[in-house]
């Protein structure tokens, strides 16, 4: 457990956290703020503080954007901190049936699927499709005024056999998914694949593959996480030595394996020492594309589409694993690239407990962000995270922003498909 005091002794007030902390900046409240948060730590571990419906609320506020970590001069674990004090939260307070109930299908794949193929099916009579996801058909004050994502009615995983092999290949590669590719933004990973092709490697579905475990943390769901993380631990262990790598197409699911897992296993030595020689197999996509391929070149070969781009930095791309130029450079190589005033700010996703309990905070943010990018008059906005990909979606429908959301590896494949006159 963190010592709550000693880091609100440590925090010296500066406020350079505080103009980009994304709850502040729409509710302006001290005490939703990266040093309040701190400060009220400090004080609940003094017992001067009661854990109750109020404070629950305050730190259940956090979008856990890490900006306050990747400004603060003394680098204070502030999510940390809120990661840790969630998991007393669930244990006082409980997690809600609806968070529980998805928590066992993440972590029970096969009646996952088959819920989902059920929704699928059902999803018509109750759903009209857009080009972006789904809009309710009925006035029911939820799903009418929600874009939520698509239902495809097949899941990546179950599309394609799970060795895919090349031509001449020299490389193969495992795919982690991620759940929002998986069930929900499908072409990512059809994406994905037709680039590995076309760069002739080798691909491994890892098809036992689990959820990577970030919905459960960022609720406090601490058994739930470690079920998952053992399990996916374990299941690529047996495989990493027969691929040159695992891509990650989601910004989210590559922080949580790369950086968090250190951080739940780091009081279990076996634990950690798996997770350390793991993690260099690991690699969001177009981190490995860009360093370890010559995608970059082929690109440059495709002629240069008629399109613009504004690129959204997911938190746990820039923030958490300093990747943002590699999608970038790839992109530009056939694409107009408009940066919006402020790419690094947060899109307001925050997890599961604000898209539900606190969407009201999602929203606000969400709406900041869609006039950012109405402002850059992009044709496309793009990020490697899923997640990001869903908040954006609604914002700008709800703002009446037309522009479109497309994942890096969407404009990549589309770019290799084309030919020079």
């Amino acid at each position: 457990m963190f010592d709550y005091q000693k880091t609100a002794d440590a925090c010296v007030k500066c406020g350079r956290c505080i103009p980009d902390c994304t709850i502040y900046s729409i509710s302006g409240d001290e005490t939703r703020s990266p040093r309040g948060f701190i400060d009220l730590l400090g004080q609940y571990q003094q017992n001067r503080l009661p854990l109750n419906e109020q404070t629950k609320d305050i730190f259940e506020s956090c979008f856990l954007c890490t900006h306050c970590v990747s400004v603060c001069p003394k680098s204070l674990p502030t999510d940390e901190l809120i990661e840790e004090i969630r998991i007393d939260i669930a244990k006082k307070f409980g997690i809600k049936w609806y968070k529980r109930f998805f928590f066992y299908l993440l972590k029970n794949r096969s009646l996952m699927n088959a819920l989902f193929k059920a929704s699928a099916f059902f999803t018509p009579l109750f759903f009209k499709s857009t080009q972006e996801g789904i809009v309710g058909r009925f006035p029911l004050p939820f799903i009418q005024k929600r874009l939520l994502p698509p239902t495809p009615r097949q899941t990546f995983l179950e599309k394609y056999p799970e060795i895919i092999k090349a031509k001449n290949a020299k490389q193969k590669v495992a795919i982690f998914i991620g759940c929002l590719s998986n069930y929900n933004y499908v072409q990512v990973g059809d994406s994905l694949l037709k680039i590995l092709a076309h760069l002739q490697i080798d691909t491994f579905l890892a098809k036992e593959q689990k959820c990577c475990g970030a919905p459960a943390h960022f609720t406090g769901d601490s058994q739930s996480v470690q079920n998952l993380m053992e399990h996916n631990i374990t299941y690529f262990e047996k495989i990493i030595q027969e691929v040159d790598a695992v891509l990650i197409p989601e910004a989210t699911c590559a922080a949580m394996i790369l950086h968090d897992y250190q951080r739940i296993a780091k009081n279990d030595e076996v634990m950690t020492q798996r997770i350390q020689n793991l993690i260099p197999h690991f690699f969001m996509a177009s981190d490995w594309l860009f360093r370890y391929t010559n995608l970059a070149e082929i690109l440059a070969t495709k002629p240069k589409q008629n399109l613009q781009i504004t690129y959204h930095d997911p938190c746990h791309a820039r923030k958490v694993l300093q990747i943002y130029k590699e999608p970038r450079a790839l992109i530009s190589q056939n694409y107009t690239l408009k940066e919006m005033s402020n790419p690094n700010a947060c899109c307001g996703f925050g997890g599961i407990t604000m898209q539900t309990e606190k969407h009201h905070y999602a929203s606000k943010v969400g709406q900041s962000k869609a006039h950012m990018i109405q402002q850059t008059q992009a044709n496309i906005v793009s990020a490697e995270c899923n997640a990001c990909r869903m908040q954006l979606s609604n914002a700008m429908r709800q703002e009446g922003v037309n522009v479109h959301f497309a994942h890096p590896l969407e404009l990549i494949a589309q770019a290799l498909q084309t030919e020079k006159a």
